[in-house]
């Protein structure tokens, strides 16, 4: 049995907690700090720090404190890093550091508390040493508490070890808690999505005519972070301790100081110089890099070690194979596009025709009996020429010819409207990659998309659906609230692009749209714009692992 196989004692913590977290945490290895892991960490940095040395078993009268003891069994398959292990005489006690403060119990500690200590009792026991009890030490109200360790205790241990490598074995993700307040408090919550899959699951055994109850606001609705993005052409970016500092290269006294944990991103747009060391530092605390070409396309992204869930790259791997789920996919995200777009016209249009939006809704019940992704191309293609030719209705543009939009056209743009489409749609590539790269997810395999060399397939399928909803609401508000005029482009007989101040203000403009906060359509909570993304590709991992029949856009009403 390798080192990798055994059970670690924090995991059996997990386990007795909710096994769906266990599973998240060691197999999927997924991790998201909240206020109390960061408390926890608090609590543990001094234990964490190895000191001290244990006394060869079985330990003699000399009193000895060691910090920070790994301990491995292969007989136990059980694993664990100790805090603190206290050898009073010839008895080793371990001591486990707990953030909050004790619970009003007859047991002292609720099991999963106990089950850890009892585990790293057990190893002890294993080395050599004479260990009956165990201490956790609750920093809440800095409180040590002695916990007996009897055979109940240790069967359960035992239980739990055997429960998790099952678990593991089998490969399968367990369901998620219904309706549990241990749910309130976990780190993960984001990520397991628990009373959303209740919810998508009831809905897809027996749709309901009524609106299901909303499940419980889980989600955090905001980042604080801000992405940082630089565009002037030749600044440099370097690091001072935990600050970004950006230098233009004509100016060597002015420079502004970013701090990296209010930073989300940073994107660099045309020829900016980033050092290795500030590259560095950002990717350390899993800060993404975005690279856009000086006439704003996306080139590409940068950031740390990818997702360590191999599990959930397997299986998108397996369904991209498989053309009936890919046709299925599509099916429903096309029809969310068409939806949406159709929505954006009957809310800023002035007049939107009335047989451009009969034609949407009739091209978005086509797409969902496509019988070929081909045939589904077809549709989109058809919908798209539909809904661009009212485009203009939705523009406040009075005289101006500059923001005559007649049709889609790109690489290069060749007129203001299509130069700023394509920049928005180059934003919102760049949002979704980094999303799903977030969750785990191969940014360049999609499902409707084709795999292309450098072409984030995955990222277009599910951006899709917010192509209207995000990028193009940004152009239609940037020009009819004035923050884009008609001088702020360079145009040419090879295309048009805008000027940087503009892109600056056009940037801005976008930001505050994925920050909006907007009621989902069918959880009913408010999030911002970018945790809908998240949500999103969360959600679509778990059609990939088999928790969801069917992927659930976004439409809104």
């Amino acid at each position: 049995m390798d080192d990798e196989d055994l059970v670690p004692a924090r995991m059996i913590n997990e386990l007795l907690y909710c096994e769906r977290l266990m599973y998240l945490e060691w197999v999927q290895r997924e991790f998201r700090d909240n206020a109390f892991t960061i408390e926890g960490r608090a609590v543990h940095r001094r234990v964490d720090k190895e000191s001290g040395r244990l006394p060869e078993p079985p330990g003699d009268d000399r009193p000895a404190v060691a910090r920070s003891v790994w301990l491995s069994s292969q007989q136990l398959a059980m694993t664990a890093k100790i805090d603190l292990v206290d050898c009073d005489g010839d008895e080793a006690i371990p001591v486990e550091y707990k953030r909050g403060k004790q619970p009003d119990l007859r047991e002292k500690a609720y099991l999963p508390e106990r089950a850890q200590l009892c585990a790293q009792v057990l190893l002890l026991r294993a080395h050599g040493y004479r260990a009956s009890r165990g201490i956790i030490y609750f920093a809440g109200d800095r409180r040590r508490v002695e916990i007996a360790i009897d055979d109940e205790l240790e069967q359960a241990t035992r239980d739990a070890v055997k429960r998790a490598k099952k678990l593991v074995a089998g490969g399968v993700l367990p369901p998620p808690l219904e309706d549990s307040p241990k749910c309130k408090h976990c780190s993960l919550v984001s990520i397991c999505l628990p009373d959303e899959l209740h919810l998508l699951r009831s809905l897809e055994a027996e749709p309901r005519e009524q609106d299901p109850s909303p499940p419980r606001r889980l989600l955090p609705s905001r980042d604080d972070r801000a992405a940082l993005y630089v565009s002037t052409p030749g600044t440099r970016i370097g690091v001072r301790k935990a600050r970004l500092v950006v230098r233009e290269l004509d100016d060597e006294v002015d420079e502004v100081e970013v701090r990296l944990p209010n930073t989300s991103q940073v994107c660099l747009v045309g020829n900016v110089q980033m050092s290795s060391q500030a590259v560095r530092a950002t990717l350390t605390r899993g800060i993404p890099i975005a690279f856009f070409s000086g006439g704003g396309w996306l080139v590409g992204t940068a950031s740390g070690f990818p997702s360590n869930n191999v599990e959930l790259r397997l299986a998108q791997y397996g369904a991209a194979q498989r053309a009936p789920f890919c046709l299925r996919t599509a099916r429903v995200i096309v029809n969310a596009k068409i939806r949406n777009c159709r929505t954006l016209l009957r809310r800023n249009a002035y007049a939107p025709a009335q047989t451009v939006l009969f034609s949407l809704k009739r091209h978005a019940r086509t797409a969902l009996e496509a019988t070929s992704l081909e045939q589904l191309l077809g549709i989109e293609g058809s919908a798209a020429r539909a809904y661009y030719s009212s485009f203009s209705a939705m523009l406040k543009t009075g005289d101006c010819g500059a923001f005559d939009f007649g049709t889609r056209n790109r690489r290069p743009p060749r007129d203001p409207i299509n130069a700023l489409l394509s920049f928005a749609y180059a934003l919102l590539t760049k949002e979704v990659a980094l999303a799903a790269t977030i969750v785990g997810l191969d940014p360049l395999l999609g499902v409707y998309h084709q795999p292309r060399f450098g072409r984030p397939a995955l990222a277009l399928d599910l951006m899709e659906e917010f192509r209207s909803l995000i990028a193009d609401s940004v152009v239609v508000n940037a020009v009819n609230t004035r923050v884009v005029r008609e001088g702020d482009f360079d145009i040419s007989p090879v295309g048009v692009a805008l000027r940087r101040a503009a892109r600056r203000r056009f940037i801005r403009a976008f930001e505050r749209r994925m920050d909006q906060l907007v009621t989902h359509p069918v959880f009913g909570y408010r999030i911002s714009y970018r945790r809908v993304l998240e949500v999103q590709a969360r959600l679509f991992s778990r059609v990939v692992l088999g928790e969801l029949e069917s992927y659930p856009t976004f439409q809104t009403r």
